[in-house]
């Protein structure tokens, strides 16, 4: 089975994207051929400094790394080392709607939160798209946001296959995760880069604190309860702490007795002891990133083959040769 999943390289690592996309994919690494791309091309609709998108590359890799991606198991490449993966999304593009395109609910959001309404951006799906059916992918997990973008993809596939030939592209299937599809943010929003309201997974303790005390509360007063329906730090709180934590959190909001700044300080300490492995992994790579950067040049080659193989079918299909 062939999984294929990716991340962009906008901005630090958060915990919306660990339990959404990164932890399903290490998840599945042992159970097919997985391949785990760096998304430069996407992370270029929502940043124009070289130096930054750059290192943002590498520190994706690392982190990908450090949250236990095994490269003897799993292939991971850049997205712009594989220069085929361009070609495809303009095949794509002859048979997509404009329609299509039109109903994506990234691109609106996006829009309406004051991005620049650009090409890019408006085509983004069709090259999602092509990011996953140049590896013939099976499987892909997502988070739920991204549900819409793989029901793109299918629909695209299969444009293709009824214009061209049944068996000119696979058509995958997502994994949606539900528990944790969508991690809430400090505000109580998806949590994502865009609207500033993320908990990175590594950095230093005392300005990871200041973020947790930064969720979003109502003003209850200490000494009486507190409403569990829809709180964000429960929400939160359950990705990191046990089933008998929680209920006893939500006791605790019950009986009354307790502020909010003590419910963050529970909040963050199981934040800070779920993510110490990953803590010391990163920082071990950080001073090995010769090896780090052997592994992206590795997985580009080994994914460049396989994407040369779906393109040359494709390119026969479509008449290209």
């Amino acid at each position: 089975m062939r999984i294929l999943t990716g991340l962009q390289p906008s901005g630090k690592l958060h915990i919306g994207n660990y339990f959404g996309a990164m932890l399903p994919a290490v998840q599945l690494q042992d159970k097919g051929d997985a391949f785990y791309f760096l998304a430069d091309y996407h992370a270029m609709t929502s940043m124009s400094d070289a130096a930054t998108l750059r290192e943002n590359v590498q520190n994706l890799a690392i982190d990908f790394l450090a949250c236990g991606l095994d490269p003897e198991k799993a292939t991971i490449f850049r997205q712009s080392d594989i220069p085929e993966v361009c070609e495809l999304a303009w095949i794509l593009s002859t048979v997509c709607p404009m329609g299509l395109l039109e109903r994506a609910h990234s691109y609106k959001d996006k829009i309406a939160k004051g991005l620049d309404a650009n090409h890019a951006l408006f085509a983004y799906p069709t090259l999602m798209a092509a990011d996953i059916l140049l590896y013939d992918s099976e499987l892909v997990p997502v988070g739920k946001d991204q549900k819409q973008h793989l029901e793109m993809t299918r629909d695209l596939a299969g444009k293709i296959n009824d214009r061209f030939g049944e068996n000119t592209l696979v058509i995958p299937e997502p994994q949606i995760k539900e528990s944790t599809a969508v991690v809430p943010g400090l505000d109580g929003q998806k949590m994502s880069k865009s609207y500033n309201n993320t908990l990175p997974l590594c950095g230093a303790q005392k300005p990871l604190r200041k973020q947790v005390m930064r969720i979003v509360t109502d003003s209850t007063p200490v000494e009486d309860p507190k409403p569990t329906e829809g709180s964000t730090l429960i929400d939160i709180y359950k990705l990191f702490a046990s089933e008998a934590e929680v209920q006893q959190m939500i006791a605790d909001y019950q009986a009354g007795g307790f502020g909010y700044g003590d419910f963050k300080q529970r909040v963050f300490d199981a934040y800070w002891e779920y993510f110490t492995p990953v803590r010391e992994k990163r920082a071990e790579l950080e001073n090995n990133l010769d090896y780090v950067n052997q592994v992206i040049a590795d997985g580009a080659q080994k994914a460049r083959a396989e994407a040369t193989k779906v393109l040359d079918r494709v390119r026969k299909a479509v008449g290209l040769r």
